[in-house]
């Protein structure tokens, strides 16, 4: 898996450029010029983050805002600073291919992936509202999360087209459907 470093070096960055980034990295976060050769290090040698998103009851707005943003730019995001295994949204596979996809990311990168998850997971009738690849989205996301190093949620917000009333699904998160 490629590094910063690499990304960078293949961007035609030269070292010294490299170098003056690790300097303004480590002033902007407050710390001395003795941690400038530790954080070069870090991105010489660690894998970019990797990346599984995935997706419950939610309209796409989400994924819609970040394919859009304009700083920094998703390709940019995509392509240098993480390392994006799985979102179905974006990926070029579907069905099956991208079922297993997922599985084989789950599986190369377990305990060291960051899990995104966008929308809500249907909570009424044991999370049939929400199937994916044949198993509620609830389940999926209890073992997704269970190996992941973390979980970052975002989703519907309360009065949110999700969340409208009448809603048999009783999505977590939605104040307007309990």
């Amino acid at each position: 898996m490629d590094t910063f470093y690499d990304v960078m070096r293949r961007h035609g960055i030269s070292r010294r450029s490299f170098m003056k980034y690790c300097s303004l990295t480590a002033t902007s976060l407050g710390l001395g010029p003795a941690f400038v050769p530790r954080i070069a290090h870090a991105m010489e040698t660690k894998p970019r983050t990797p990346v599984i998103w995935i997706s419950g009851l939610e309209c796409t707005c989400c994924s819609e805002s970040f394919i859009r943003s304009a700083h920094p730019l998703a390709k940019d995001v995509v392509l240098s600073m993480i390392s994006l295994d799985y979102n179905e949204v974006l990926m070029a596979a579907s069905g099956h291919q991208a079922e297993a996809a997922l599985e084989e990311a789950r599986k190369k990168h377990k305990g060291n992936y960051i899990l995104a998850v966008e929308g809500n997971p249907p909570l009424n009738e044991d999370g049939m509202y929400c199937i994916v690849g044949g198993r509620p989205f609830v389940e999926q996301l209890k073992e997704y999360a269970a190996d992941a190093k973390a979980v970052i949620a975002w989703g519907p917000v309360p009065r949110g087209v999700v969340c409208r009333r009448p809603n048999p699904t009783r999505p977590m998160r939605c104040r307007s459907t309990r």
